[in-house]
């Protein structure tokens, strides 16, 4: 699963500034956790149902939440006035896991990971369709530019040329989804509450699945999957660090280095190497969704000097 290109769920609104090259570290590193755990995803998806891996996943984090959460908040950590917003978000991330996972089976692991960064745009779009958000012609440029990012990935007649790409590519609505439910959430539940109602509602959501798909790992397989769990959690803990420190303006160029990283472990550990269209086409959908995500900070700038004059 990729990193946010905007604030980590339910992050302050209000950035500290004072130490911009310790966030973009943190980021960078952020964005190593994510492609190792989408490097590790892909493994064990050949060899487990994806619905227990997604199971184990959301356990480690639950786990992890708990242990952070609960000697400060105690039964408080599982009141909110948004448990409605706060179970569809966890329907999103576990779609996300879902549909990703076993894409991971048929699409290499550089091009599902740039599939997924086409949420900045779909934000755009499901934000001018059903918020009625004003959009200027250059986030329509920007849109532009990642649709035709993807046609250079997949290239009809290609090998990727197959339903499968749209598993990866559906993460990108999933995720875009997401985030426009955790800006709905973020005024009401502070972040380690957020995180783990997500890690709650996704972990009863997983075991639902659960009976239909058990297979009993090894002990080789418990600890991959302990691992799977605590490089997301750690990649997300690191997201939220680094977006306490700097502003998400400053840090949306950096979360593209998972791209780059999904790339060099996508070559190192399976010997897959995408094309230079390939390459050409992950970096439009960079662009187009540092532009968007630029365009955005932008508009909501001007929207609170507006407010405050």
């Amino acid at each position: 699963m990729s990193a946010c290109l905007a604030p980590a769920p339910s992050m302050p609104r209000l950035p500290i500034p004072h130490s911009p090259a310790a966030a973009i570290l943190t980021l960078i590193v952020a964005t190593l956790c994510l492609a190792s755990h989408d490097t590790l995803a892909k493994y064990l998806a050949q060899g487990y149902p994806v619905p227990l891996l997604i199971w184990a996943r959301y356990l480690v984090h639950l786990c992890a939440m708990s242990a952070i959460v609960a000697p400060r908040m105690g039964a408080a950590a599982l009141r909110s006035s948004a448990l409605g917003l706060h179970f569809l978000r966890a329907v999103c991330l576990v779609g996300i896991a879902y549909c990703f996972m076993n894409g991971l089976r048929y699409v290499p692991l550089a091009e599902s990971t740039a599939m997924v960064f086409l949420a900045p745009l779909f934000v755009l779009v499901i934000s001018r369709l059903f918020y009625r958000e004003q959009v200027r012609p250059v986030q329509w440029l920007a849109v532009a530019a990642g649709l035709a990012g993807v046609l250079l990935i997949v290239r009809p007649g290609g090998a990727l040329w197959t339903p499968a790409i749209l598993l990866p590519g559906s993460c990108g609505v999933f995720f875009a989804v997401y985030q426009l439910l955790t800006r709905a959430t973020g005024a009401v539940d502070g972040a380690a509450k957020s995180n783990f109602l997500v890690g709650l509602f996704g972990t009863a959501l997983a075991s639902v699945m659960l009976p239909f798909f058990w297979q009993t790992p090894d002990a080789a397989g418990w600890a991959w999957m302990i691992a799977l769990g605590l490089l997301g959690m750690m990649g997300h803990m690191l997201l939220a660090s680094a977006f306490k420190q700097a502003s998400p303006v400053l840090l949306a160029p950096f979360g593209y280095f998972q791209i780059v990283f999904a790339v060099l472990l996508g070559y190192l550990v399976y010997d897959q190497h995408p094309d230079a269209w390939a390459l050409l086409g992950m970096g439009m959908i960079a662009l187009g969704g540092m532009a968007t995500v630029r365009a955005q900070q932008r508009r909501r700038r001007a929207e609170r000097a507006a407010a405050q004059g």
